[in-house]
């Protein structure tokens, strides 16, 4: 069945969500990289970006079934309620950006999904255990970072305590290459899926898609490749957020928050759970400074960005249900 223009153009606004996601996310994979100065930013983005796009050759698809069918009931999707929730996700996603905050681009799409749902089909089209395992997911997935991350950090100290600083650094500045790509795999694996999922759930909603539940090839490698391309862009502004303002980092710190979050993002993944690369990230980083002393981690920068999380899916359900409101006005009738 041929696509009709409507349905081309939700798939276009859903692919340029995910280069979106991942520019704004170009930070999670490349931040510890570029502050640590093992790689230019030029190279950065070009590794994160190649090993986001593999991912797909090796992790399965189950982010995408959570999203397409354990978010909101799959029978009352249409493509207005669709296109709403990819509004509400691109203007979080492009307001935080701006004002440099590292929020989920994973949530604002999970909050805009379930927004223009609720203003739509009414509280019953959420489906209540699979909101709840991601809300229960905003908490553990940093704490989970933090842990890890302070874990690694503390082990290598002792393991590496007869060594020099310098022969440390010359390590640690080579194993940062394989941990960067460890979690720009973690992160291609979890983030494009979320974005493959929307479109099935829009391509079985219009009758595109039929029969048992799958995720097309071409779906997956378009999802896989636009966020590859958006990460290839860059997100400066979100770097010196991450890599920076935070804690200061040294390859070492980098290496251990990198491994500790590729952790997560792996676990989560072969679960099927949407979890947020950005928070896993930023309490991995955390974690790793908290083995110095406290006072390294700038706790007014972590609670700025807390916020920003704890506002990203009911600030992208509001827009994702007045987006719904506009859609549904201009919709032929």
């Amino acid at each position: 069945m041929p696509f009709s223009p409507q349905v081309m153009a939700i798939i276009g606004v859903a692919l340029f969500f995910d280069f979106s996601n991942g520019f704004h996310d170009a930070a999670n994979s490349i931040a510890t990289v570029v502050s640590t100065r093992v790689l230019s930013p030029k190279l950065a983005v070009a590794w994160a970006a190649l090993f986001n796009f593999v991912a797909f050759a090796i992790f399965g698809v189950h982010v995408a079934k959570t999203i397409a069918k354990g978010v909101v009931d799959p029978a009352i999707v249409t493509p207005e309620i669709v296109l709403a929730a990819l509004i509400g996700a691109l203007a979080w996603n492009l307001l935080t950006w701006w004002l440099g905050l590292p929020t989920s681009s994973s949530h604002a799409l999970i909050g805009g999904f379930v927004g223009a749902a609720v203003v739509a089909r009414g509280p019953a089209a959420v489906v209540v255990s699979g909101v709840t395992k991601v809300a229960i997911f905003i908490v553990v997935s940093p704490v989970l970072g933090l842990v890890l991350g302070f874990i690694f950090m503390l082990a290598v100290m002792w393991g590496f305590r007869r060594w020099t600083p310098r022969g440390v650094d010359h390590l640690f500045r080579r194993l940062q290459l394989v941990s960067a790509a460890a979690f720009s795999l973690g992160h291609g694996s979890n983030d494009a899926q979320k974005t493959a999922g929307i479109i099935t759930a829009l391509l079985y909603s219009t009758g595109n898609l039929t029969g048992e539940f799958h995720v097309p090839m071409w779906v997956i490698l378009a999802s896989y490749g636009a966020i590859g391309l958006g990460t290839l862009s860059g997100g400066w502004r979100i770097v010196k957020t991450m890599g920076m303002s935070i804690t200061k980092l040294q390859p070492v710190g980098g290496c251990c928050a990198e491994t500790a979050g590729a952790l997560a993002l792996f676990g989560a993944s072969a679960a099927g759970i949407p979890v947020s690369t950005t928070h896993t990230i930023t309490g991995a980083i955390v974690g790793v400074g908290s083995t110095r002393r406290l006072s390294a981690v700038k706790w007014g920068v972590a609670g700025r960005i807390v916020w920003a999380w704890v506002l990203t899916m009911p600030a992208a359900g509001l827009i994702s249900a007045l987006a719904w409101g506009v859609v549904r006005a201009a919709a032929p009738r």
